[in-house]
């Protein structure tokens, strides 16, 4: 199934240069309406890159994220723990925090190591 872009979600994906590392860059909203969009790409993403141990989306620019959207980082963590890739939200903003403690799925996602919580950026991104 293919799904349209959703003009309140946008991806951007980039492979690192380190060993087997990927970044998806979400901004907009996860939601309804975006989330299967997401598990779409993230899952499409790691059927091309079958040598990754990691999988960082990178949570900064998300603007909102509802029940849909927890569901939509849920499935990517199901599919994404199948295949032995550790799955980590990287700068979560606190609304996403929240949720994740609130709903005690918080220990699913890593979190990021001390020098990015820092303030390192990842790499820029290509779609």
């Amino acid at each position: 199934m293919t799904f349209p872009p959703h003009p309140s979600l946008s991806l951007a994906a980039t492979v690192d240069a380190g060993p087997g590392t990927a970044h998806l860059r979400i901004t907009g909203d996860l939601d309804y309406e975006t989330g299967d969009e997401l598990v779409h790409r993230a899952t499409q993403f790691l059927g091309a890159h079958p040598d990754l141990h990691a999988l960082r989306l990178d949570c900064a620019h998300l603007r909102f994220c509802d029940s849909s959207g927890l569901s939509a980082l849920l499935m990517i963590h199901r599919t994404t723990a199948a295949g032995n890739v550790v799955l980590h939200l990287d700068d979560p903003p606190p609304f996403l925090e929240r949720i994740l403690t609130t709903t005690g799925v918080r220990g699913l996602f890593p979190p990021a190591p001390a020098s990015r919580r820092a303030g390192q950026s990842p790499p820029a991104s290509a779609d």
